[in-house]
């Protein structure tokens, strides 16, 4: 079946709720911007990537994930896209890289602003976004639009599961091969999904992911995460 990305793209934001079109559209005077902002690496050390994460104003970081509310899930989401596809662009952050971002519920859902650069932006699908019917139609209609879909700490679990189908990478945490082993690696692979480590905290544990058959890595002992600060390049609401 041809897909006509175009008119693809027209509908998902034509979804756009107005509310939420104008927090999309406008930044506080005076509030700060930041990125956090750490490497996805090859097993050569090359950089293949970005994850981009939220940081408050006093460079608090904050989890798109369980324990927080829808709203600060949204938040948090809708101020990693603000900072990274405004202004300067994403080429200010991440050059021609590949930028990971967490995506919750709302926004596979189509009911969040998502921009419009499926050639840079991977959403990740965190652990709390339940692949419910609706969840599942909105992954599959985003990676019909070119975007690529990242499962965020795989598991293993039914949710997860079920978007393996349009998964291309699948991110586990190395400090859980011991227990998980094998069998959780062929699972992630079943659908030909890259697989990412996550939280390679030291060398051995690299060499571990690397000897299991990561292809992608991300960690302290790569990079720790930084925080970039963009107040100064934003572009200001003053005159609009």
């Amino acid at each position: 079946m041809t897909v006509d990305l175009a008119a693809l793209a027209a509908a998902v934001d034509a979804a756009i709720p107005p509310g939420l079109r104008r927090e999309w559209d406008e930044f506080v005077l005076g509030q700060r911007v930041l990125l956090g902002r750490q490497g996805i690496f090859t097993g050569r050390g090359d950089v293949f990537g970005y994850e981009l994460c939220y940081r408050s104003d006093d460079r608090t970081a904050a989890q798109v994930s369980e324990g927080r509310s829808a709203e600060q899930q949204d938040h948090a989401t809708r101020r990693v896209l603000r900072a990274a596809f405004a202004g300067p662009g994403v080429s200010s952050v991440a050059r021609d890289r590949r930028v990971f971002v967490n995506f919750p519920r709302s926004y596979l859902v189509a009911d969040g602003a998502v921009p419009f650069h499926p050639d840079q932006l991977v959403i990740e699908v965190v652990d709390s976004a339940q692949a419910d019917d609706e969840v599942v139609a909105g992954v599959r209609r985003l990676r019909a639009l070119g975007f690529r879909i990242a499962i965020d700490d795989f598991v293993g679990a039914p949710s997860q599961r079920r978007l393996l189908p349009s998964a291309d990478y699948v991110k586990i945490d190395a400090r859980d091969l011991d227990v998980e082993g094998r069998p959780l690696l062929d699972l992630a692979r079943s659908h030909g999904a890259q697989l990412v480590a996550q939280f390679v905290e030291s060398h051995e544990l690299l060499d571990s992911c690397r000897a299991h058959g990561f292809e992608l890595f991300q960690g302290d002992a790569l990079e720790a995460t930084t925080v970039i600060d963009l107040t100064a390049v934003m572009p200001s609401q003053r005159g609009r």
